[in-house]
């Protein structure tokens, strides 16, 4: 039981994660954020990146609120993955 709950986490995870990479991608095309994936990704994942972008400035025209978004992704999945295993060895 375990195992499908981290295989699951992980697979959501990296659902989220190749999310945001594609919502980046597209800054860099005109007017994709605007078509319906760009708006379908932006509901979803802007916001997960607003509290970053407020709290890390940009670099001239870089943006590198969404590479600490990521680590910080991976950072909670992996506090899941820790949280959960301490759960189940109490009741086991």
């Amino acid at each position: 039981m375990l195992t499908q709950i981290y295989v699951a986490l992980h697979y959501l995870k990296e659902i989220y994660y190749f999310m945001i990479i594609g919502y980046i991608l597209l800054s860099w095309f005109p007017n994709a954020r605007e078509s319906f994936i760009g708006d379908l990704l932006g509901k979803v994942v802007e916001p997960y990146l607003r509290p970053f972008r407020k709290i890390i400035p940009t670099i001239g025209f870089i943006d590198l609120s969404p590479i600490v978004a990521l680590l910080a992704l991976n950072f909670v999945v992996e506090g899941l993955y820790q949280v959960i295993a301490f759960i189940v060895r109490l009741f086991l």
